[in-house]
């Protein structure tokens, strides 16, 4: 049976990109099943798109084959690989992209550099690997193909990896950096709910650099703050998210991907109000 390719890049949908890809996959394995998990991801921002196929490949296909391309560096020296898990195949550029998912798939078992031609289209072109590397490999091994034949074994321990996100336990609380912001404008930070767990119903938040301090709820959910208000909660990933009830929270925060944010034990007579200086 053939497998089910997901198919994760920062392509958006205004071109052809997504398109041609699939189509490639069609032509090669025309009763395989492609799901997108998102064309959405900024472009070239390798930390989001690791962010979002790690979350997401858990809930997918088990067995599947998932393709992710956020490639700044297409074209240049970055090796492009597939990588088996006891999870599934990965396949897509050597950035940084793919490991984080990897690991919820039950870790690297085996890799390969995707280097042999029969594989990959006729003609590649330097600034498509998508089109011409990436998806031609998924089609092939969702149709059965042995990965090791996409080219040589290399370690695993070479593959690029993201540096660990900042997350420091305080005495009060905890400091963590800011993973992702959601279309609903929530803003996830890197702490494990874990952290957010013991602290009392009333938080203050800060972000790096700044002296504006906001005052949250810790809740359960987004209706456990006033509307308007900030509530600190466990998300779906089990991560802290920071939300806004009827709002978005990363306009009340003002803060982006990589900024760091200091959350701590309010006093309990604090008000959560999104006016709150």
């Amino acid at each position: 049976m053939d497998r089910v390719v997901s198919f994760t890049t920062d392509y958006g949908l205004t071109d052809g990109f997504v398109a041609a890809c699939h189509g490639v996959i069609a032509r090669l394995a025309p009763t395989v099943r492609v799901i997108d998990v998102t064309h959405l991801v900024p472009p070239g921002d390798v930390r989001r798109g690791a962010t979002v196929l790690a979350q997401t490949v858990p809930y997918l296909p088990g067995g599947g084959v998932h393709l992710a391309v956020v490639d700044p560096g297409v074209g240049t020296a970055r090796r492009g690989v597939a990588l088996a898990t006891p999870g599934g195949l990965l396949v897509g550029p050597d950035n940084g992209l793919l490991c984080d998912a990897a690991d919820a798939l039950g870790g690297v078992r085996a890799a390969v550099e995707l280097t042999d031609p029969a594989w990959l289209a006729t003609r590649v072109s330097a600034t498509f690997h998508g089109r011409d590397v990436f998806a031609p490999v998924a089609a092939r091994l969702a149709t059965g193909a042995p990965m090791a034949q996409a080219g040589p074994a290399i370690d695993p321990g070479t593959l690029v990896r993201l540096p660990d996100p900042v997350v420091e336990s305080t005495p009060d609380g905890f400091v963590a950096e800011v993973l992702t912001v959601d279309h609903f404008g929530n803003v996830q930070v890197a702490a494990s709910a874990d952290l957010l767990a013991p602290l009392p119903g009333r938080l203050h938040l800060r972000p790096q650099d700044t002296e504006s301090v906001r005052v949250a709820v810790h809740g359960r959910t987004f209706g456990d703050a006033p509307v308007g208000g900030l509530v600190a909660h466990a998300d779906s990933a089990g991560l802290v998210a920071l939300s806004v009830n009827g709002g978005r929270a990363v306009d009340l925060l003002g803060v982006a991907p990589g900024r760091l944010l200091r959350v701590w034990a309010a006093p309990a007579d604090e008000v959560p109000r999104a006016t709150r200086p």
